[in-house]
């Protein structure tokens, strides 16, 4: 990766860890879960609610811990707001293959502003706090696919 894009992607990692988006849960959220990195102590909670055509209507989240959980939730939020729930698991796999993969290999377009955080794969301890909203709202996925199947 070139110097200019590393510092491209660590300015964008900056931003939204001072400038959060989503921050915040909602009332409407009907599925919440919270996960803690025992290793450095981040931790997030993940709400969201989903429409009836199965896209996520509402998305927030609060939490404290490093630049890079903070940052990760940040922009996770904004890809994943308002999108169906299968193209953000879809989102979420992407996500996880690219903090996975140490080979340089491009990661895909369709992540936008989050694959700011592919350098993070170079630093195993850190995958983890990347990777700690993302974890949540596949948490919160799974939870809303549970209550549908019961319904």
């Amino acid at each position: 990766m070139s110097t200019d894009l590393e510092s491209l992607y660590q300015q964008v990692i900056l931003d939204h860890a001072r400038k959060r988006s989503g921050f915040g849960l909602s009332d409407d959220a009907v599925a919440r879960h919270h996960e803690l990195n025992p290793t450095c102590g981040d931790e997030i909670t993940v709400g969201i609610a989903v429409d009836a055509d199965g896209a996520i209507s509402t998305l927030g989240w609060e939490g404290q811990g490093c630049s890079i959980s903070m940052a990760s939730a940040s922009t996770m939020s904004e890809l994943c707001a308002d999108r169906d729930t299968q193209e953000v698991r879809g989102l979420i796999a992407d996500f996880r293959a690219m903090l996975r993969n140490r080979d340089g290999d491009e990661p895909p377009e369709a992540l936008e502003d989050a694959v700011a955080f592919q350098g993070v794969s170079r630093f195993v301890m850190r995958i983890k706090c990347a990777m700690l909203g993302w974890v949540a709202l596949e948490a919160c996925l799974d939870q809303i696919a549970a209550q549908d199947a019961s319904a």
